[in-house]
């Protein structure tokens, strides 16, 4: 989980180099020296073996590089060391030129669209701000994963934009309890649950709608202070307002699918639930919102991708075309999820890796139309998400394996190894929550690991991104003059 923590690292550290290398700037208007020449294929190597050439300094026909895309490779390096990447992050190269008399016009020089202005610091506190964003995103979908688990998401039958406040007295308690009698859940489910049962299962579902409701405070008052100070670019803030607008969406499409599980099922013998097409939109909305403001965040701290040489640049282009579809597979697995969630599928079948008796359960193509039984079918719904989280372990191997035949920078090397890993332990979790008739812990850590899988294919792929064009200069002269 991309944690504060992670955020205010690596953009500390990023501020601390920038403000090193700017120390010794030239005052305006001075005619640059003369830069010593480029070295390539020769530096300082450290530890895990292998290499590729480091860049230490650029001719006078290269790019001016600007204090950001300094800081925010510095930054990556401090995170990765501790976190993802291990020693073999020590490998990663600096690369340092010439800077100009301001960070505006070093960024100007270099070509670099940067998405927030007047400088480092604004740079911090909306890189800070994202990914707090980003953080309590991640704990909102945890909280929905819980809330279902615990059966609370129906124990409130009416719903405000504004929201309210919860039942104050006994008599408000009293009048909610039989609200939440005439639905068809306590009817069919919780006949005879007492009024501190109720409570529990309220307050959930009333914790879950109050956490999104602070997001949206959380969203709009640094943004519209941000706009205010003037950092915010037009693309960062056209960029923002539509996640916001979804942000707000959110609300309405999560009630939508509450209302869902407060309608009479079309059989008696069929227990209320929400439907698992409206459950799948809002999880698909949640992760779309999460994903965008964390691809947001990056952008903002990290401008430039790793690039330490030509060679580096291109084996990152032909992992970026195996990495985008497996993305896709992560996505399209998780999202499966919330159909296995919608037909309560998870209790069925507890057996791995068999179903039950068979492979295949007899029954997987019996509803009419054909396309429902994807949907609808618990039987084809679960094994349609064994059949999907296989290929995504076996599509996360392959680009391990495809990572480790090329030379790249060995702190993405170390990224892949690391999806590999969170793979394989949602897998894991998945099996285990199966075997153990989804228990709320399990059922909640394996939400939790997908969304982090997500995070980390996420992060990969905008790493993996290409550099600016003046870095690609910087690196080809580089290449030409030795």
């Amino acid at each position: 989980m991309m944690g504060s923590r992670v955020a205010a690292a690596l953009l500390r550290r990023g501020r601390d180099q920038a403000s090193s290398l700017m120390a010794a700037r030239l005052p305006r208007g001075a005619p640059a020296p003369s830069p010593a020449a480029p070295r390539v294929g020769s530096g300082s190597v450290c530890g895990c073996g292998g290499g590729g050439g480091l860049l230490t300094g650029s001719r006078s026909t290269g790019s001016v590089f600007s204090a950001s895309r300094l800081a925010s490779f510095h930054a990556f390096r401090s995170i990765g060391s501790k976190t993802l990447m291990g020693q073999c992050t020590r490998k990663m190269t600096t690369t340092v030129a010439a800077m100009n008399s301001g960070v505006a016009n070093a960024a100007a020089n270099s070509g670099l669209k940067l998405l927030v202005t007047k400088g480092p610091q604004a740079q911090k506190a909306i890189g800070i701000w994202l990914f707090g964003c980003a953080v309590w995103v991640f704990g909102l979908v945890i909280l929905g994963g819980v809330t279902r688990l615990t059966r609370s998401g129906l124990s409130m039958t009416d719903w405000k934009f504004t929201g309210s406040l919860p039942p104050m007295s006994d008599e408000e308690w009293l009048l909610e309890f039989e609200k939440y009698k005439l639905s068809p859940e306590y009817k069919r489910v919780n006949k005879g649950m007492s009024l501190g049962d109720f409570k529990f299962i309220y307050w959930m579902e009333y914790g879950h709608r109050m956490w999104g409701r602070a997001l949206g405070f959380l969203f709009s008052v640094p943004f519209a202070y941000f706009i205010a100070k003037g950092y915010v670019t037009r693309q960062l803030g056209l960029r923002l307002s539509g996640l916001f607008a979804l942000g707000a969406g959110q609300g309405l499409i999560g009630w939508w699918m509450v209302k869902s599980g407060l309608e009479e099922p079309a059989s008696e013998y069929v227990q209320p639930r929400v439907s698992p097409y409206r459950l799948a939109t809002h999880l698909t909305s949640a992760f779309v919102i999460y994903c965008g403001i964390l691809w947001t965040a990056l952008s903002v701290v990290m401008p430039e991708p790793l690039a330490g040489s030509m060679n580096w640049v291109n084996s990152a282009a032909k992992i970026k075309k195996l990495a985008i579809p497996v993305s896709a597979v992560v996505g399209i697995t998780a999202i499966s999820g919330a159909f296995v969630a919608g037909n309560d599928a998870g209790h069925a079948y507890n057996t791995f890796p068999k179903m039950g008796d068979t492979w295949i359960p007899e029954d997987v193509f019996t509803m009419e139309p054909f396309i429902r039984n994807f949907f609808e079918n618990t039987s084809t719904v679960q094994l349609n998400h064994r059949i999907l989280a296989t290929t995504t372990l076996l599509s996360v191997g392959g680009l391990w394996l495809a990572a480790r035949k090329v030379d790249m920078h060995p702190a993405i090397k170390s990224l892949i190894g690391s999806t590999l890993g969170m793979a394989a332990l949602q897998v894991t979790l998945g099996i285990s929550t199966l075997l153990m008739y989804v228990p709320t812990s399990l059922g909640s850590a394996h939400q939790a690991g997908a969304l982090t899988l997500l995070s980390l294919m996420i992060l990969l792929t905008h790493t993996l991104r290409r550099p600016s064009p003046a870095l690609l200069k910087s690196l080809a002269s580089a290449v030409k003059s030795t």
